[in-house]
């Protein structure tokens, strides 16, 4: 994508860490100028300008979108990849931790969608992407509430699409599969056995592997730039074919 991106104005949203930090890495390759907002923005690339704000409170999402688009000089791209994990089945968590996740993977969403919109119209010709999860199309054990929120995302990617297409606003998301970021290490190592774990993850995917961060930044990118002028209200699945592949072995 290198110069394909020059004069993008972008806003990724946990793009301190994991699969955000990738899409900064991946916008600022192709050219874009680009702002990170995260909780604790300490692993933010160091030519990434950082701000620090909850997206779980609507007046810092605000502050964190005006500050922005002054230092930016507007917004051309606003990436969604801000999100927390949840297992368990249906009857795991308790209301609290429901409306915890939702009010961070859905509602999150759109406090920055809502901050951000005046300066995405004004742009003329903007995108949002969503980081969705193959958990909104495949039905995956132990991810009740995870899987609820992202089904939402997807719902929402679409109900955004069609609102905001004729005021020049293209909305797509892109849905990965179980990919190699710090959250999933994460409960790799709280597993019995971290390594039949990640094998299992492995195995579950076509490809054999897990979805590496990049190879998610790299659709996301795809989907911001004008060679997807044309691409609005679609999911890309970066998920080693683990959502319409069936293999023999």
């Amino acid at each position: 994508m290198t110069g394909q991106l020059d004069g993008l104005r972008a806003v990724v949203t946990g793009g301190a860490s994991g699969i955000g930090a990738a899409i900064v890495d991946a916008l600022l390759a192709g050219g874009a100028r680009v702002a990170v907002i995260d909780r604790a923005t300490d692993g933010s690339h160091p030519d990434a300008f950082a701000v620090q704000a909850d997206i779980g409170d609507d007046a810092s999402v605000r502050a964190a979108i005006d500050a922005i688009a002054a230092e930016l000089g507007g917004i051309d791209t606003l990436v969604n990849n801000a999100g927390i994990g949840a297992q368990g089945t249906v009857e795991a968590n308790d209301d609290e931790e429901w409306h915890r996740v939702y009010d961070v993977n859905v509602v999150g969403l759109v406090r920055v969608s809502r901050a951000a919109l005046p300066h995405l119209r004004a742009a003329g010709a903007a995108s949002i992407v969503n980081t969705c999860s193959i958990a909104a199309t495949a039905g995956l054990p132990q991810r009740a509430l995870y899987s609820a929120t992202k089904g939402a995302v997807l719902a929402l990617t679409r109900a955004m699409a069609a609102d905001h297409l004729r005021e020049g606003i293209r909305v797509n998301c892109v849905n990965p599969g179980t990919a190699d970021t710090p959250w999933v290490g994460r409960l790799l190592d709280s597993a019995d056995d971290p390594a039949a774990e990640r094998a299992a993850l492995e195995a579950r995917q076509p490809h054999g592997r897990l979805v590496s961060a990049a190879e998610v930044a790299a659709a996301v990118a795809y989907l911001v730039s004008p060679a997807a002028s044309s691409t609005t209200g679609t999911s890309i699945a970066v998920d080693g074919g683990m959502q319409n592949l069936r293999l023999r072995d």
